[in-house]
């Protein structure tokens, strides 16, 4: 197995923490504009990834079996309790401006640091099991992953700053949270080496991907209802969903 795509492939997933700071130097209004586009993409993207690269290898593995049903739904499960009890996160268009100082760290941007910190190691996790599957299904679910994160660590560095970071340690702060997806990587690709765990942790990346498409970011497209802004939503949820079908004409055979 060759380490370096899935270790490549995480560290440009954390460097999207510094995302932020790009989304605060443009306007507000073509920034929006902006987000919810990538949000429709990346959601289509992250059903596609599901459907067509990490189910249908899984299933070819070990079959569609109980255990890869209840391993789907522990994802989904998993992704609610986390969210639920730990990643108290504000949507974009909530708090990307409100950049209010506190003198005094609001103890909510701790807990999202908290929340983030465990969802990027899960991230990490994901990718270096789907590597194990083959590099071309790595670099899909790799790219689901950066396009589900650009919008996320753009509120996550809303959250900071409003929580009374300034800029630079909101920056600092959230790069380090997102450096835990290193460590989910070499913890799956350590694993691989006397478990088969592509078996447990494929399924239960589908059904993190499921829940986060389906709760977190198609929610948000309801939100605008303007018929033009909703056709091209429609077209870029399409688009994130082509794409990665079309990639399954390159996608190798699994690692066994």
């Amino acid at each position: 197995m060759n380490y370096l795509y899935p270790i490549l492939s995480v560290l440009i997933v954390s460097l999207i923490a510094f995302v932020g700071l790009w989304a605060f130097a443009i306007n507000v209004k073509r920034l929006k504009q902006i987000v919810f586009y990538l949000v429709s993409f990346s959601a289509g993207a992250l059903l596609g990834n599901t459907f067509f690269h990490l189910l249908p290898e899984i299933a070819e593995e070990i079959g569609f079996t109980v255990q890869v049903s209840l391993l789907v739904l522990f994802g989904i499960f998993l992704s609610f309790v986390i969210e639920k009890l730990l990643w108290r996160h504000c949507h974009l268009h909530d708090c990307k401006h409100k950049e209010h100082h506190h003198k005094k760290i609001q103890p909510f941007a701790y807990i999202n640091l908290l929340g983030d910190g465990v969802h990027n190691f899960i991230d990490g996790l994901i990718i270096g099991a789907s590597y194990l599957i083959s590099i071309p299904v790595g670099m899909a679910t790799t790219l689901a992953v950066v396009l589900h994160e650009i919008p996320q660590e753009i509120g996550d560095f809303g959250v900071l700053v409003h929580a009374g970071f300034e800029r630079g340690k909101a920056l600092f702060y959230n790069f380090l949270s997102a450096l835990a997806a290193l460590l989910g990587v070499i913890i799956a690709l350590a694993l691989a080496e006397s478990v088969h765990i592509t078996d447990y942790l494929i399924p239960f990346a589908a059904g993190n991907f499921i829940y986060l498409a389906c709760t977190d970011l198609l929610p948000e497209l309801h939100k605008q209802s303007e018929l033009k802004e909703s056709i091209w939503q429609i077209l870029f949820f399409l688009v994130g969903i082509l794409i990665m079908f079309f990639l399954t004409f390159f996608v190798g055979e699994p690692v066994h």
